[in-house]
């Protein structure tokens, strides 16, 4: 049975798409079959990360427009089998996106046989927003643990309890996981950032990972591809655990405090 699965945050810059990539990547490389849409219209950052940018012929909006089939629009990603992407439009009209095309082209991916569609929704509760959580099963709630974008994802989730159609029809709730991106354990000893039990009291939904802070999501960003794909990376090594979370495996967290330097690190200064 197909899931929907919205990747939200409360405001931008938080490490959404960079989220909804590895999330999606890291489930077809577990040999599930994976869309993944940007519902970001006019900015389009989603084929960007994937590495795609140069063979959008068709996007969402030409798809709900009826300008493009859904097979003529949907990219097959060459890195990762069963991995499929969906672009969004450029255009700046905001109302491009319409709730009866958002299910149509849903309701056709769940009849093609795919296993997670993966919603990269816009920040903030714009109209692009409300569509790509309306027909969530799930929600991955993307935040950094700073107040200001707790105190933001704290209303998402307002908005996903109240505006989803689970919510309207009075269906079993959307399933909410949080990820807690950019964490700098020093910077919490320091008082600098929210700890995790501190995020997680706020907000009230259960952790799927911690992304740690690092210069490996700007490069895997600039390469144009997910961070997860990197594997000598702890942001790869973190995203792989957030899948297999998200796929019911009980896995411990990591990255939660300071690594202790050994003896060879201290003298050297490593």
């Amino acid at each position: 049975m197909s899931k929907v699965v919205v990747v939200t945050s409360g405001k931008g810059g938080v490490g959404k798409t960079t989220t909804s990539a590895s999330l999606s990547a890291g489930l077809a490389l577990k040999g599930k079959k994976v869309a993944v849409i940007d519902f970001d219209v006019g900015l389009r950052n989603l084929d960007l990360i994937m590495g795609c940018e140069r063979r959008v012929v068709y996007d969402f909006v030409n798809v709900i427009h009826g300008e493009a089939t859904l097979t003529q629009a949907l990219m097959k990603d060459k890195r990762v089998e069963g991995l499929y992407i969906l672009a969004a439009s450029q255009t700046r009209d905001k109302d491009a996106l319409t709730l009866e095309g958002v299910e149509k082209v849903i309701n056709e991916l769940k009849a093609d046989g795919f296993d997670y569609i993966i919603c990269d929704s816009p920040a903030g509760i714009e109209k692009g927003a409300l569509l790509s959580l309306y027909f969530a099963d799930e929600a991955v709630v993307v935040t950094n643990p700073e107040v200001s974008s707790v105190r933001d994802s704290d209303r998402i989730l307002g908005v996903l309890q109240a505006k989803s159609k689970r919510a309207e029809t009075g269906d079993t709730p959307v399933i909410e996981h949080l990820i807690l991106s950019r964490y700098n354990p020093k910077r919490v000893e320091s008082g600098e950032m929210l700890g995790v039990d501190d995020v997680i009291d706020l907000l009230g939904i259960k952790l799927l990972g911690v992304v740690p802070e690092s210069q490996d999501v700007l490069n895997a960003s600039n390469a144009g591809e997910p961070a997860i794909l990197n594997q000598d990376s702890n942001v790869s090594h973190a995203y792989s655990d957030i899948v297999d979370r998200f796929l019911g495996e009980e896995i411990p967290q990591r990255f939660l405090s300071v690594e202790k330097k050994g003896l060879f690190s201290k003298i050297f200064g490593k």
